[in-house]
């Protein structure tokens, strides 16, 4: 099957289609046949070398942690899907292939096509893990750090859906988009705490922040301290006494498939920019440079 592997740690150039063998489900596995693959900045910092410590990678290695794709095998025990269904989840031996294996899916509603339910899996979980941790409720304030991209996405309307009023920065270029979405949008840098005093007189209550690049400090002042203060990208988390929260752990096939059906109706928007398969270092490339709106995914159809 065709795949995109890396075998040396490095930039996107490091990225290369291979041809290797088609791998088989074990027990409690289905095999998906990759319709789309989605791309997360975590598949940068794994195949540049920087996540060793923490995502122990063997080499070669096939990218990616999320897939929407149909059932071509089942391995032994598996009885809740048929070969032939339409799927979406995550991959247990990256999903930058024609032929994925994955312990955990959700059905594909009809009315949701291939690139947007690539994009639902990892930023859905993120979103919903860290609004959970962060314990929004009705009537608070959240503010969101670089809220653009693909996880703020989907986190801006689920915070809203909860009913808290969600503060959100970016740059210039995504401030209608981030309105558009159900957010107060305002300019990241310089002057933020004043921009957010202004815009929340009387303080916010949560803080998430997707950005990773110097906004703690700023969070701090604003809450007051550490309290309820969750970031997913900034690893100095743990020297300013903030809680880093890192995925995995756990995913919900019924949670996606709650997402995937309010995707497929309206209900929850995704914003997708596709590359085909034999792009997946420039795809990469643009992902390690952040400031991007929406989801990258990879297509294979």
């Amino acid at each position: 099957m065709r795949a995109i592997l890396f075998d040396r740690f490095g930039g996107p150039e490091v990225l290369h289609e291979a041809d290797i063998e088609v791998p088989q489900p074990g027990s409690g596995q289905i095999r998906v046949r990759v319709e789309a693959a989605g791309l997360n900045a975590l598949d940068g910092k794994i195949r540049s070398g920087a996540m060793q410590a923490a995502f122990p990678t063997p080499l070669p290695a096939v990218p990616g942690a999320e897939f929407a794709g149909v059932v071509d095998a089942l391995g032994e025990g598996v009885r809740d899907v048929q070969v032939g269904d339409e799927v979406l989840g995550w991959s247990d031996t990256g999903s930058y292939a024609e032929f994925a294996l994955a312990t955990t899916v959700a059905p594909k509603p009809a009315g949701l096509d291939w690139q947007h339910a690539a994009a639902l899996p990892v930023a859905g979980e993120t979103a919903e893990r860290v609004l959970d941790l962060l314990g929004v409720a009705a009537g608070e304030t959240v503010l969101m750090h670089g809220a653009a991209g693909a996880v703020g996405t989907l986190a801006v309307q689920l915070a809203t859906a909860r009913g808290a009023r969600v503060i959100a920065t970016a740059g210039p270029a995504n401030q209608d988009y981030l309105t558009s979405l159900g957010a107060t949008a305002t300019l990241y840098g310089e002057g933020l705490v004043e921009r957010v005093r202004a815009l929340a007189p009387d303080g916010v209550d949560a803080v998430f922040d997707l950005a990773g690049k110097g906004a703690l400090e700023d969070s701090i002042a604003l809450r007051g301290g550490t309290e309820r203060i969750v970031t997913i990208a900034d690893f100095r988390a743990h020297q300013l006494g903030i809680t880093f929260s890192s995925g995995g752990q756990e995913r919900s096939a019924a949670r996606l498939a709650a997402l995937a059906q309010d995707a497929a109706t309206g209900k929850v928007v995704t914003t997708v920019t596709a590359y085909p398969l034999d792009r997946a270092a420039t795809a990469q490339q643009v992902s390690d440079a952040g400031h991007g709106r929406g989801k990258l995914v990879l297509t294979l159809g």
